[in-house]
C-alpha cells in the first residue's frame, strides 16, 4: 500500500521534537506542530492547549519572553520558518502601504514608492531599525486610514470582478464545447438521413435518374450545412457582443483622500476639490432680449405701426408688435461682427489644402500608369 500524501509531506519531519515537552514526531506520528507569528517558535498542539488555554502567557522557549495568545497559533505553511516569517511581514506591510500607481504624479514616483516599501520589508525581515520602521508604519496607518480602507475595498472589488470573469469564461468555454458537440451530432444525423433519402429515391426511381438524384442530395446537404454554420456563427457573434458589453465598465481609481497629510510617501498627487456645479442655464449664457449692439425699446414711433397698437382686430389674433420690433432690429444688426472677406479667404485656403494631397496622389497614379504603359 503506498504511503499517503500527508505521510510523504511529513516524512522529513520525523525528527522534529517539541522544545517544551520534548516529544518527537517519530514516536507520535499524529503530533501537530503550531507556530505563533510573534516569535515563530514551533511547539506541539498539546503544549499550546496546556499553556495558553487559560489566557496569554510568555513563550516557554528559553530566551524568548514575548507574550503569546492561543488564537494566534496556526499551522506552518512553508517548510522554512524564515520564508514563513518573511511572507507574513510582506503581507502585513503590503496591507498598510497599498498605494496604487494611478495615485502618483509620475512613473518615477511610483518606482520610488516600490523601492521604499521593499526597503522597509527588508529591514523588518533582517531586524534592521525595527523600532523606527514599525513606528513609521504605525504613523502612516493612523494618518491614512481612509485611503488604506478605500484601496482595500477597491482591491477586493477587482479580485471579485476577476473571479467573475474567470467563471464566465469557463462557462462560455463549456457552452462552446457543448454547442460544438451538438453541432457535430446534428450534422452526423442529417448526413445519415440525407444518405438514406438518396438511397430510397434511387431504389424507387428510374435507372437514368441516379446522377441527378445524387447531385440533388449533395446540394441539399451543402445547403443545410451552410445554414447551420451561419446560425452558429451568428450565435457566437451575439455571445461575443454580450461579453464585450459586460466587460466594459467605468474606470475606477484608488481613493487618495488623504494624500496631503502623508509625510512618509513622496510624489503623491494632490487632491483637487471639484468646483461646485453651476445652476443649469438653458440659454448657455445668453440673456434673452439682450444684444451686443443695440437695446430693444418698448415703442418705436411709426405712422404705419401706431394705428395697429389700437386695432383690436390685429391684437385679437395674437399679433404682438414687440415680436416685430425684436425681429426687425435683429435683422438690421445681424451683419455686425461678420467679416466676409476674411471668411472667404480662410475657406479658400482650407479647400486648397484639402485638394492638394488628392491632386498629388492622382498625379502620381497617372505618372505610374503612363510609365507602366510604356
Amino acid at each position: 500500500m503506498p504511503p499517503s500524501r500527508e505521510a510523504l509531506v511529513n516524512r522529513g519531519d520525523d525528527d522534529e521534537v517539541c522544545p517544551v515537552c520534548k516529544s518527537s514526531r517519530y514516536l507520535n506520528p499524529d503530533m501537530r506542530f503550531l507556530i505563533n507569528p510573534e516569535c515563530y517558535h514551533k511547539m506541539c498542539e498539546s503544549c499550546v492547549d496546556r499553556i495558553f488555554s487559560g489566557g496569554p502567557a510568555n513563550c516557554p522557549v528559553a530566551g524568548c519572553h514575548k507574550t503569546l495568545r492561543k488564537n494566534r497559533f496556526r499551522k506552518q505553511t512553508f517548510e522554512d520558518i524564515t520564508v514563513e516569517r518573511e511572507v507574513d511581514i510582506r503581507r502585513r506591510v503590503l496591507t498598510v502601504l497599498n498605494r496604487r500607481e494611478e495615485e502618483f504624479d509620475s512613473k518615477l514616483d511610483w518606482d520610488n514608492f516600490l523601492e521604499q516599501r521593499e526597503e522597509m520589508i527588508f529591514n523588518l525581515v533582517n531586524r534592521i531599525d525595527v523600532s523606527k520602521t514599525e513606528a513609521d508604519l504605525q504613523s502612516y496607518a493612523s494618518e491614512n486610514m481612509g485611503s488604506i480602507r478605500a484601496n482595500q475595498a477597491l482591491e477586493a472589488k477587482e479580485s471579485f470582478s476577476f473571479q467573475e470573469r474567470q467563471n464566465q469564461e469557463q462557462e462560455l468555454a463549456r457552452l462552446r464545447r457543448q454547442a460544438a458537440k451538438e453541432e457535430y451530432e446534428n450534422e452526423r444525423k442529417e448526413l445519415l438521413a440525407s444518405r438514406e433519402d438518396v438511397l430510397s429515391r434511387l431504389a424507387s426511381g428510374r435507372p437514368g435518374d441516379a446522377a441527378s438524384i445524387a447531385r440533388e442530395g449533395q446540394k441539399v446537404i451543402l445547403k443545410k450545412s451552410s445554414a447551420r454554420r451561419g446560425e452558429v456563427e451568428r450565435l457566437r457573434q451575439k455571445q461575443a457582443a454580450l461579453w464585450g458589453a459586460d466587460a466594459k465598465g467605468p474606470g475606477e481609481t484608488g481613493a487618495a483622500a488623504e494624500n496631503a497629510g502623508s509625510g512618509l510617501i513622496k510624489g503623491l498627487r494632490k487632491i483637487k476639490t471639484p468646483e461646485p456645479e453651476k445652476p443649469y442655464d438653458p440659454f448657455d449664457g445668453m440673456v434673452p432680449n439682450q444684444r451686443d449692439y443695440y437695446t430693444l425699446a418698448d415703442h418705436y414711433p411709426s405712422s404705419y405701426l401706431d394705428p395697429i397698437r389700437q386695432d383690436t382686430r390685429m391684437l385679437a389674433g395674437g399679433y404682438d408688435l414687440q415680436e416685430y420690433y425684436s425681429r426687425t432690429m435683429l435683422e438690421a444688426f445681424a451683419g455686425l461682427g461678420c467679416f466676409i472677406d476674411e471668411e472667404v479667404a480662410k475657406r479658400e485656403t482650407s479647400s486648397m489644402d484639402t485638394m492638394k494631397p488628392v491632386g498629388t496622389q492622382g498625379t502620381a497614379l497617372a505618372a505610374g500608369s503612363s510609365s507602366g504603359g510604356k
